[in-house]
This record gives structure tokens, C-alpha cells and sequence, in this order.
């Protein structure tokens, strides 16, 4: 059987951190690239993507840590963290602008793997059947 909380929650920090480095590494990297690539990536195609994946993943995970242990210590820092991930993205860099853009993209993306960190050493700590199965 599958350890679906523990890689529910590896996986959504693996998007969190697709998240940063988006936002931080793909300026750079379209500029790197522009003179070799002939297509454009949309910028804001590539947040809604992330945002559409890491939304439900992360929830997921953060649920069945719940369910699982009915600990909630993790639970402020992945719902602030995940609605700061949404607000940067509606918001975006006109109303935000793209040092805010970024700041609030951090902030979140930080909080929602920190969230999934505690989640998973929750999981670790207790060794429950659920987690290790």
C-alpha cells in the first residue's frame, strides 16, 4: 500500500518549492534562453499551473495529517500559507507589484512546506499504521 500522507506531503513541498524558484529563477531564465527558444512561455499560465496543482495536493496532505494524528499545530500554517499563495496570484504584480508579488509568493510557499514538514515529522514521530502502511 502506498504512504499516501508522507508522499502527499513531499510532493507538495516539492511544488512549493517549484513555486519559488519560479518566481524567482524564470526571469532570468527566459532572458537566458530568449535568444534560443522560439516560443514564449506565458508567466501567468505557468502560476495558475502551480497554483492549480499545489492547491489541491496541499490540502490533501494537510487533511489526512489531521485525520491521521488529530493534531492541528501544522494546520494555521498551511491554510495561511496556501490562501497567501492564491492572493499573490489574483492580486498579481499590478496590484501587488512584483517585489510584493514576490514577497507574498515566498511567504506562503514557505509556510505551506513548513506546514508540510511538521505534518510529515508528526507522521514520523508517532509511526502510525496509516502513514507507514
Amino acid at each position: 500500500m502506498l504512504k499516501t500522507q508522507m508522499n502527499s506531503d513531499k510532493v507538495a513541498v516539492t511544488l512549493s518549492t517549484a513555486c519559488v524558484l519560479h518566481c524567482f529563477f524564470a526571469p532570468s531564465f527566459i532572458i537566458l534562453t530568449s535568444g534560443f527558444l522560439s516560443i514564449s512561455i506565458d508567466n501567468e499560465l505557468v502560476h495558475y499551473l502551480i497554483l492549480l496543482l499545489a492547491v489541491p495536493i496541499s490540502s490533501f496532505a494537510l487533511y489526512l495529517g489531521w485525520k491521521n494524528h488529530k493534531n492541528t499545530s501544522f494546520l494555521p500554517f498551511g491554510i495561511i500559507g496556501l490562501l497567501a499563495l492564491v492572493a499573490a496570484v489574483l492580486m498579481g504584480e499590478a496590484m501587488l507589484g512584483e517585489a510584493g508579488e514576490r514577497a507574498i509568493t515566498l511567504l506562503g510557499s514557505l509556510l505551506v512546506a513548513y506546514s508540510h514538514y511538521r505534518n510529515h515529522q508528526e507522521c514520523k514521530a508517532v509511526e502510525c499504521d496509516s502513514c507507514h502502511s
